[in-house]
């Protein structure tokens, strides 16, 4: 098995958690929950519960050096190995990347077409979103195709050659134009206010909505549950302090957040757009935000969604990777033919959610008032990534053995340390998991 380099490990786990949760999950819902509140428990939980999770999956994948159903089934101390069972929950890449591909579609769309032609106003900014979901199939098909070429194209090169190589490259391009576009925004007038919506702190602002909706945030941008952590940490050197790993995978993630949180807002305070308009806040109010910039606002809608989109792609190179290491260990595969076995499945499936979406085809891919897009999407958040990331920190923190976990962390972790973080993983975490369980599912069925 190849590995990754001390830096390299860094630099892939960062880029499966930096994507579109970081960079459009995250401002939506800062500008729907009010701001302030909701940041600062997003900080809070992020450095706290946030990294301590990340640690737990580090471990498992560190300590076994297997893909994610045999660390499982490794460090299980049944002789039934009945763990690997849990491993399953690896199919959460896949399962994800069949949507998450085609929003990440749309991004290329409103780079490539939007881009050159800002909307002017709201009704043509809105019109230009629902036209691209409920007719525009084969902008939406292109885009899934060039995302999911580009994805099986770096995966199928290997740990080294590809994901490696790729996030060297992309990663730091992702911060020079977010910096970039930060300074751009606090020359802006409206920078202040931006800057007090989204840190300005008030008790009163802590509702439990705002509580869930923090956790679900910590959780779902540091793609937790799904394999990928256990998958990247199998490839790493034995020596690689995973608490420190954790620190420069969490703390860079969190300042993506803030900044494109900050510059969002700057250029919506700036020219009167909606804070919250919600997930349609990069489709549609920054579009006709951008347009009322002049020509400048053409150049930083552009490199603004470069940004987007090479988050996005780094994310899904991720969220392939699990499944392609598991069928490699377990059939003894070419990686080129599992990965591109897999890209074709995904792309099938893809299919039938742009066409679930559409409105020809919309009525014969409704089911239960949700169409098929909204299920899969449904799905993945409310029960894949909860049940893998539960299944991690109940395996860490109650199946493997306190004494055995300490053996396992202790080159990286004092006994203090290990004592305070154990504490979390086995009484803290699986309560954090369980809670945003059930708000995701109340808050899809209500």
């Amino acid at each position: 098995m190849s590995h990754f380099s001390k830096f390299g490990f860094i630099l892939a786990t960062l880029g499966s958690s930096i994507g579109l949760g970081h960079i459009w999950r995250f401002p939506y819902m800062a500008g729907v929950m009010g701001g302030g509140g909701f940041v600062v428990l997003f900080l809070f939980l992020s450095l706290t519960i946030g990294i301590s999770m990340l640690v737990a999956e580090m471990v498992i994948g560190h300590t076994a050096g297997k893909n994610t159903t045999d660390s499982f089934k490794e460090l299980d101390p049944n002789p039934k190995k009945r763990w690997g069972y849990a491993g399953i929950t690896l199919i959460g890449g896949p399962f994800i990347l069949t949507f998450y591909s085609i929003v990440l579609g749309w991004v290329l769309y409103y780079l490539f077409v939007v881009s050159f032609g800002l909307p002017q106003d709201i009704g043509t900014s809105e019109a230009e979103f629902d036209d691209l979901l409920a007719n525009s199939i084969w902008w939406q098909i292109l885009g899934l195709s060039v995302v999911l070429g580009i994805t099986g194209w770096v995966v199928s090169r290997g740990i080294k050659n590809g994901i490696e190589k790729l996030n060297l490259v992309l990663m730091p391009l992702l911060f020079v134009i977010f910096i970039g576009l930060l300074i751009y925004a606090m020359s802006m007038p409206s920078f202040g206010r931006a800057f007090n919506f989204m840190f300005a702190f008030r008790f009163e602002d802590i509702t439990t909505n705002v509580l869930i909706a923090a956790l679900g945030q910590m959780f779902f941008s540091l793609s937790l549950g799904v394999g990928i952590i256990i998958t990247y940490s199998a490839s790493t050197h034995k020596k690689q302090n995973l608490l420190k790993s954790a620190f420069w995978v969490v703390i860079p993630g969190v300042l993506i957040s803030l900044v494109a949180g900050l510059m969002i807002f700057t250029f919506v305070f700036q020219y009167e757009g909606k804070v919250a308009q919600g997930a349609g806040l990069v489709f549609v109010s920054l579009p006709l935000v951008f347009a009322k910039m002049g020509l400048v606002g053409n150049v930083v809608s552009i490199l603004f969604l470069v940004a987007l989109a090479f988050a996005g792609i780094t994310s899904t190179i991720s969220l392939l990777e699990p499944s392609v290491m598991y069928i490699i260990d377990r059939f003894r595969l070419r990686r080129s033919y599992v990965t591109w076995l897999l890209v074709l499945g995904i792309y099938m499936v893809g299919l039938l959610l742009i066409l679930s979406s559409n409105k020809h085809y919309q009525s014969d891919l409704t089911f239960f008032h949700k169409s098929l897009f909204d299920w899969v999407d449904f799905s993945s958040s409310a029960i894949v990534m909860p049940l893998g990331g539960f299944l991690s920190v109940i395996f860490v923190g109650w199946v493997i053995g306190k004494n055995r976990v300490y053996e396992f962390s202790k080159h990286f972790l004092s006994r203090e340390m290990f004592e305070v973080w154990f504490f979390i993983i086995r009484y803290i975490a699986p309560l954090v998991v369980i809670v945003i369980w059930v708000a995701k599912i109340i808050e899809s069925f209500s």
